[in-house]
């Protein structure tokens, strides 16, 4: 079911294919294990340019995801912005997951933040 990027990334962390913080992750796309980056929604700006800056040179995909921090702290205990998945088959179930790039806003959130999240891009 596509939009269901909270279980894909449960699985990837009971998989034990999920790198979370941005330091940790950062070091897992200049080791090269890193298949897929992910940002949170309200990961501050100079952080989503670091970390664009990083996969750019590595040539590692980047993608933003409407869900907060705090709607991503179940999956790794505390709230964490940036998420690094290391298994490529894994990554490819997260993409899938991503929201569509037209999908209708959703209602709970604001316009703004809906407005930011209608097309998938690279969180840069």
């Amino acid at each position: 079911m596509p939009g269901n990027i909270l279980f894909a990334l449960s699985l990837c962390r009971k998989a034990g294919a999920l790198v979370t913080g941005f330091e940790a992750v950062k070091d897992s796309v200049f080791r090269g294990s890193a298949q897929l980056v992910l940002c949170a929604q309200d990961l501050s700006d100079g952080s989503r340019r670091r970390i664009g800056f990083v996969c750019e040179t590595q040539d590692v995909p980047l993608y933003g995801m409407a869900e907060t921090q705090a709607a991503l702290a179940p999956i790794c205990k505390k709230p964490t912005g940036v998420f690094a998945v290391t298994d490529p088959e894994l990554a490819r179930l997260c993409k899938k997951n991503l929201p569509a790039p037209n999908a209708p806003a959703d209602p709970i959130r604001t316009a703004d933040a809906s407005a930011d999240h209608k097309e998938e891009r690279p969180c840069q």
